[in-house]
């Protein structure tokens, strides 16, 4: 598989999570389910698989870089 298709996809992953404990956290207040550290725990995650999936295409398109200039 590409590097770059399985980056973002893991960067639509990461929304997706970011996006659920950020619907889950608005509800504190009314939902006694919600535990606040476990979303905390699941933002931080979010945010680690944001800055993972990031250097990847950064050095996915740095070793394209590279490559075009070795065959130019």
């Amino acid at each position: 598989m590409n590097a770059l298709s399985i980056a973002t996809s893991g960067l639509a992953a990461a929304t997706a999570r970011l996006d659920a404990t950020a619907q889950r956290t608005a509800r504190w207040g009314q939902d006694p389910a919600v535990d606040l550290a476990k979303e905390a725990v699941q933002q931080i995650t979010a945010k680690a698989e944001f800055k993972a999936n990031a250097a990847v295409i950064r050095t996915a398109d740095e070793m394209m870089g590279e490559l075009l200039d070795i065959l130019a």
